[in-house]
């Protein structure tokens, strides 16, 4: 799997290559700048990339702007944001484009490189993974939207939880209920968000991003 990895800190961006590489990834470009990163993405085309949010030259936003402007060049590419900030604006606009393949997790909340490598492999493969503290502010401002009124507190907990990339069986656990009740809220979920009934795993993905994005899908 080939990796696109910016990090301006010498030392973690160093440390992160090993990490990846010991895990089978190849790292086909380290860089420590905004520029940089715009084009190790598009010359590359990765099969992920993992992304600080602020780069040089300005240290504001670099990383997710050259995120932002590969996924319009190369739609869908996956991106792992990492980073020790939650911007919610660039945040949002990543998600909107609703193909998933995006996680954002934040750097002092990475508690072991089992957590890291998983997190890169389920937005590697399309699937979304959000830090719950991202999940929480990027929601602070949705609370009202016609989408999430529609949803019950107990479906909420179910959509964070799907958010954070866990499994039905893994919500189960994690909520204290059954797995056959998570699927019947999970079913309620994809009603309230109109998501047609589907076999395709993708639709977890869609729910997902309709909650974070505070709309349901076009």
């Amino acid at each position: 799997m080939r990796v696109v990895l910016a990090e301006d800190l010498y030392l973690l961006r160093d440390g992160l290559t090993h990490l990846l590489q010991a895990h089978g990834f190849e790292i086909v470009a380290a860089v420590e700048s905004g520029p940089e990163l715009q084009h190790a993405l598009t010359e590359h085309r990765p099969d992920v990339a993992v992304v600080d949010v602020r780069l040089p030259p300005t240290f504001t936003d670099e990383g997710l702007q050259a995120a932002l402007s590969a996924r319009r060049e190369v739609p869908g590419l996956p991106v792992l944001v990492l980073s020790q900030h939650v911007e919610q604006l660039y945040a949002r606009e990543l998600l909107a484009d609703g193909t998933g393949a995006i996680g954002y997790l934040l750097k002092d909340r990475v508690f072991n490189a089992e957590q890291f490598v998983d997190a890169v492999r389920r937005v590697a493969g399309g699937g979304t993974v959000m830090d719950p503290e991202v999940i929480s502010k990027l929601l602070a401002s949705n609370a009202r939207d016609e989408p999430l009124g529609k949803l019950t507190e107990r479906e909420r907990e179910v959509l964070e939880q799907m958010a954070e990339g866990r499994s039905n069986a893994a919500i189960a656990q994690r909520l204290f209920i059954s797995e056959g009740a998570i699927g019947k809220h999970t079913a309620s979920i994809f009603t309230k968000l109109g998501l047609a009934p589907s076999d395709d795993d993708n639709r977890r993905v869609l729910a997902v991003l309709a909650y974070l994005n505070g709309a349901g899908p076009n």
